[in-house]
């Protein structure tokens, strides 16, 4: 697979660039968000490894750009900034997953893996956590072939935590998500569907309330 590496310290990146090439990808290496852009759109990537510390536009403007655009490319965001603040504003702009340097090799790998498991799952259209299947095209939820019924806007927080198992999402995007053009939808709205969902789906999944930052869908343990 062959994924796209937006990093402009040499160091740095022949780290990350040997770690990768380790790990059986091929690495295309750019220095700045324009080069990013440019090269996205010429060639199909897997995944990009983004670092926030750019020269020009930053990672994260590079983030919002792609989302605009309508690229759905699963992206890692690089940062030396951990502060909660930066990691909500990252998942806001449409980061799908953020490592905090320094950072061993072996799980920038492992993350690696994991965005573009979740990301392939999504473009199938099914995704399977365990006992649950999501047929994302069909919007049907089934639990050990049973067929769960579930609202419409039980169905669209659903489809955000599945298409970002393991992540976070912020609360800000599933209102976003639930809030039609023509409606006034409260925060508490959310936290009333993550409630109902989370008595429907039982143990077959887990869907985490993290402080400050938003909700996480974990695939349960198999019995």
């Amino acid at each position: 697979m062959r994924l796209l590496l937006v990093e402009d310290d040499d160091l740095v990146a022949d780290a990350i660039l040997r770690s990768l090439t380790a790990a059986s990808y091929a690495v295309h290496r750019v220095r700045s968000a324009e080069a990013a852009q440019a090269a996205i759109a010429c060639e199909e990537f897997a995944l990009a490894v983004i670092d926030v510390g750019l020269p020009g536009a930053d990672g994260l403007t590079l983030v919002r750009r792609l989302r605009s655009a309508g690229k759905s490319l699963p992206t890692l965001v690089l940062t030396a900034r951990c502060t909660l603040t930066d990691k909500v504003k990252a998942l806001d702009l449409g980061a799908d997953d953020f490592l905090s340097k320094p950072f061993e090799a072996a799980e920038l790998a492992a993350r690696c893996r994991a965005l573009m498991r979740r990301s392939s799952g999504a473009l199938n259209g099914i995704i399977k956590l365990n006992r649950m299947n999501v047929d994302l095209l069909g919007k049907q939820l089934r639990i050990d072939d049973a067929e769960v019924e579930l609202t419409a806007r039980e169905w669209l927080v659903l489809e955000c935590l599945v298409r970002r198992v393991g992540l976070i999402v912020s609360k800000e995007r599933l209102l976003q998500a639930v809030s039609g053009p023509d409606q006034d939808i409260s925060a508490n709205a959310v936290e009333t569907h993550i409630s109902r969902l989370r008595s429907k789906i039982g143990a077959a999944a887990v869907i985490r309330s993290l402080r400050g930052l938003g909700y996480r869908l974990d695939e349960a343990k198999p019995a």
